[in-house]
């Protein structure tokens, strides 16, 4: 674990060592953790995940920088900290989009590209993140168990409850924050926001791309995915076991996905 310090704010990072450096980025509100159950084990790859502002062990800062495009930037500067050139990077939805933008706007540092469980093509605040902001007011309320039955009994929280649970478990998660208003601005803020890229820019990424997705999934949508990889050149398209099912096999079948590639290319 290293603390890096970037505008002030200071962020925690979890670096591994390893020999091909991989910085793979979390989900909304997730952590380190979510990315190290789901990677592959072993030297060969040297895991980094900074934890976005507001998420993990990070500080919040300012709530207007809480963004894409300041995750991203954050990012760039702990690799520059740490002299870490170029690198493949990925994320886990939240993390899918900042790996995305970063494929984009920093072509000369991204030596290949990871999209897992997108929950963004290209568009600002896709209808699947309304679910995000609407939880927001609910953490503001004082009685926050009291919310979360509001939340679940909500016309949002009983149609995930029967189409996509896993979803709704997420959501309520959040629940358990001890920092709600902080909490409640990243998801607000998060939730209207995006990549910050366009079609078009997403058409010239030319470096060898991963895109994972699975159904049974509203918050990242399986035709996401299948959407992205049709859109970037020569992309590999994996569809892997749904959390719900069996837990155990979609963290099986992420990271043989993730470990296949990484070996495949060859980087």
């Amino acid at each position: 674990m290293i603390k890096f310090v970037r505008d002030g704010v200071e962020l925690t990072a979890y670096d591994l060592d390893g020999q091909l450096p991989v910085i793979f980025q979390h989900g909304l509100g997730g952590d380190a953790s979510q990315v190290a159950e789901v990677f592959p084990d072993g030297p060969a790859f040297r895991r980094v995940t900074l934890e976005c502002r507001a998420q993990g062990e990070s500080e919040a800062g300012a709530y207007n920088q809480l963004s894409v495009a300041t995750f991203a930037d954050d990012v760039i500067g702990y690799a520059n900290a740490r002299y870490i050139d170029r690198f493949i990077v990925g994320g886990i939805s939240m993390g899918a989009a900042i790996a995305l933008r970063l494929a984009i706007t920093a072509p000369d540092r991204v030596r290949g590209l990871i999209i897992a469980r997108p929950a963004w093509l290209w568009e600002p605040a896709p209808v699947n993140m309304a679910p995000f902001h609407e939880v927001a007011p609910y953490l503001r309320q004082a009685d926050r168990e009291a919310a979360r039955r509001d939340f679940e009994r909500s016309t949002t929280g009983v149609a995930l409850a029967r189409n996509a649970p896993d979803n709704l478990a997420s959501l309520l998660k959040f629940f358990d924050t001890t920092k709600p208003e902080a909490t409640a601005e990243l998801l607000s803020r998060i939730s209207l926001d995006g990549p910050g890229v366009t079609l078009d820019q997403i058409r010239t990424i030319a470096v060898p791309t991963l895109v994972i997705a699975h159904g049974i999934d509203t918050v990242h949508p399986l035709e996401y995915g299948r959407r992205l990889a049709d859109e970037i050149n020569g992309s590999a398209f994996v569809e892997i076991a749904p959390k719900v099912g069996s837990k155990a096999q979609y963290v099986h079948e992420f990271k043989s996905a993730v470990s296949d590639f990484l070996t495949r290319n060859k980087f």
